[in-house]
């Protein structure tokens, strides 16, 4: 009878099969401001909106390959602020943002980043009061409140600790490194400050068109794909295009259909051959070319995403600023206008309908503030001093 203690187990410190299970087993980090998508794993990344971000079917952000075009009536540039923000995410991740059509003076005008506990890029002091704040406040009710604010705006606040999430996979030298290198997903911009890129970003490339030239986008599309072939793969771009077909950055030419819809074709193409590298935002006023045209229609077939923005009429804008007090005591300021989702990414394209793109089949609204670009479903509210339609409707239930 041999006694050998039978709790200890048989491996082999040197075998090979250690050694490759040790070598799979690292992770690459994802690229700077993407992450995994909550419902099949695609890399999404941020619009600078948490609330925009809301509105992509589930996906927490725009997926990765894939274009959103914002339709604008009116004179206002609601759908440039958007931009503003989309242009500033991808800066302040650290990711490689072209521009189109317009001069540098657009890029200093972007928005700076809000410093301390809501800017998601604290100093030292605003950390020590993070903590002194934690400590009033009981962890329990602490965890409530970040959920009501997740749920409200559709992302996770950017104070909240994240947790420290450590595959079975990971080594610890590896998983500490990650914490370490930890960004925010989505920063907090304030529009009445100045971005300071950091020295880490690369440059933002300014894409000029020609008036002249009667096919402006020909060079357009040879830059990008250099740009994309040329540059490393874990690096993910941005292509903003403000107001396209505007007359004062783009010829007449630019709208005839034989040009801007090859355009489209070679961009979506262009999605589709990088689709873990580049993302597309575009803006078009609708005052110049709407809905109903042939020419719009078709460019949003081609487009993965669109939006429209309805501002409200100048005198409501108005009494817009004027607030009000609620039952509550809180002041409820009025939307600037209304928000209609008439296609999201991935989802219209596998025919899974608009039920699942964040607002549920309910009226939308903007509002637009100092720091934030928030949407939220709308409701008319209830009509008051209408006491004779009151009295009138009583009288009917009672004779019924």
């Amino acid at each position: 009878m041999s006694f050998r203690k039978r709790n200890l187990g048989l491996s082999s410190q040197n075998s090979p099969t250690s050694t490759s299970s040790s070598s799979s087993s690292q992770v690459q980090p994802p690229p700077p401001g993407t992450r995994p998508s909550p419902i099949d794993g695609r890399p999404i990344t941020s619009t600078g909106t948490p609330s925009l971000d809301a509105l992509s079917g589930g996906h927490g952000g725009l997926v990765l390959g894939n274009s959103l075009l914002i339709e604008e009536s009116g004179t206002t540039d609601f759908a440039g602020t958007l931009l503003r923000f989309y242009a500033a995410e991808g800066v302040v991740q650290g990711q490689q943002v072209h521009v189109v059509g317009v001069p540098e003076e657009w890029g200093r005008g972007l928005p700076g980043l809000v410093e301390g506990k809501d800017g998601g890029r604290g100093t030292e002091g605003s950390e020590g009061e993070a903590e002194k704040e934690k400590m009033k406040i009981a962890w329990r009710y602490e965890r409530l409140g970040q959920f009501g604010e997740e749920r409200e705006t559709g992302a996770r606040n950017p104070r909240a600790p994240t947790p420290k999430r450590t595959p079975f996979s990971l080594s610890p030298s590896s998983s500490d490194a990650a914490a370490q290198n930890h960004q925010p997903f989505c920063h907090t911009f304030d529009l009445t400050k100045r971005l300071i890129p950091p020295s880490s970003s690369a440059p933002i490339i300014y894409h000029p068109v020609s008036p002249t030239n009667p096919d402006p986008f020909a060079l357009l599309l040879s830059s990008l794909s250099n740009s994309l072939t040329t540059s490393p793969h874990s690096l993910p771009h941005r292509v903003i295009i403000p107001n396209l077909l505007s007359p004062l950055l783009y010829p007449f030419t630019a709208a005839h259909p034989h040009v801007l819809l090859p355009f489209l074709h070679s961009l979506r193409a262009l999605l589709r051959k990088h689709p873990s590298q580049i993302t597309v935002m575009i803006t078009l006023p609708l005052t110049l070319y709407p809905r109903h045209s042939g020419l719009l229609r078709w460019t949003e077939l081609l487009i993965d995403g669109v939006i429209e923005l309805t501002p409200f009429p100048h005198d409501y804008s108005l009494a817009a600023s004027e607030t009000t007090k609620t039952a509550k005591g809180k002041e409820d300021e009025k939307p600037q206008g209304l928000l209609k989702v008439l296609k999201v990414p991935v989802l219209s394209e596998e025919g899974q309908g608009l039920g699942a793109s964040g607002g549920g089949g309910e009226d939308m609204a903007f509002w637009v503030s100092r720091r934030r670009f928030v949407i939220k479903p709308f409701s008319l509210p209830p009509v008051e001093g209408d006491q004779e339609a009151q009295g009138d409707a009583t009288k009917v239930d009672i004779d019924f």
